[in-house]
């Protein structure tokens, strides 16, 4: 890779690429063997994004209650998997609480921005994950699932390609100066054509429904992009950790993961009826 091409990805990408066949071979062997052995992994990489983000905001003064917010990224996707969408929805509500009254310990200097951050966590990470769980209970969450990791790769595949070669227009410069319009379109482009081909052939449903996936799955990967960028910036940070080769920390790689396993549970409950 010429030098030219590194500081414009950003990336070492001989590494990135033997990274993310690594992951890919973990997803798939953990999805299709034993399904529970999925929501393993996928609570492990979350734990992991959680120290990652406890140990920047550590060093930049904000405290997390780390106690409540690890075992909350442990048990509110591990209920959602089991009991559903209702126990999830509680247990994240005892998360929230027991943040707060965690942090009354400390007493009151710094309460507001500890608390803020620990919720943040809560939510952002375990709470919106586990409706990737939720997708995983059906009798066909194996495939919905990897459906979902291809929509959102893909989204990164298209946008990277096209940016690379094609990208003049930056979309944010201000958060993510490497974004730019023409790598957005190749985002759409290949999201949608992903999306199609498996709807029709994963599926069996029709091709519009794949189409609409793609689109709408383009706009949560995108925005789960900016979200991390903005809080990289904030705390004036590259990378959160160094986790995984050529990527970054884990959490650089769930970032547009994140948001869309919200946004295709809910399209996959429209389209395909809730599976169980």
């Amino acid at each position: 890779m010429s030098e030219k091409r590194r500081i414009k990805t950003g990336r070492n990408l001989p590494a990135a690429i033997v990274s993310a066949v690594v992951l890919a071979v973990l997803v798939i062997v953990s999805l299709f063997t034993i399904k529970w052995l999925f929501g393993v992994v996928a609570v492990v990489a979350l734990l992991v994004a959680v120290h990652e983000f406890v140990t920047v905001l550590q060093s930049k003064g904000i405290h997390v209650a780390r106690t409540p917010v690890y075992l909350a990224t442990a048990v509110i996707p591990s209920v959602a998997y089991i009991w559903g969408f209702e126990a999830q929805l509680a247990t994240t509500g005892i998360a929230i609480l027991s943040v707060m009254i965690w942090r009354l310990r400390k007493g009151s200097e710094g309460f507001v921005a500890d608390i803020s951050v620990s919720v943040l966590l809560v939510v952002y990470l375990p709470f919106m994950a586990a409706f990737l769980m939720l997708s995983l209970a059906a009798d066909n969450g194996p495939w919905r699932v990897l459906v979902f990791v291809l929509l959102t790769v893909s989204n990164d595949i298209g946008g990277y390609v096209v940016g690379i070669f094609i990208g003049k227009h930056p979309m944010a410069p201000q958060i993510s100066p490497k974004k730019s319009w023409e790598g957005l379109g190749g985002s759409i482009a290949l999201q949608s054509i992903v999306g199609i081909l498996a709807f029709i052939y994963i599926f069996d449903a029709p091709w519009w429904q794949g189409l609409i996936a793609g689109l709408v799955m383009t706009i949560g990967a995108t925005g789960g992009d900016f979200i991390e960028s903005a809080i990289k910036r904030d705390l004036e940070v590259k990378d959160m950790g160094t986790t995984v080769p050529g990527h970054g920390g884990i959490m650089d790689r769930l970032d547009s993961l994140i948001p869309n396993a919200f946004v295709s549970w809910v399209l996959f409950s429209i389209f395909l009826g809730s599976g169980v």
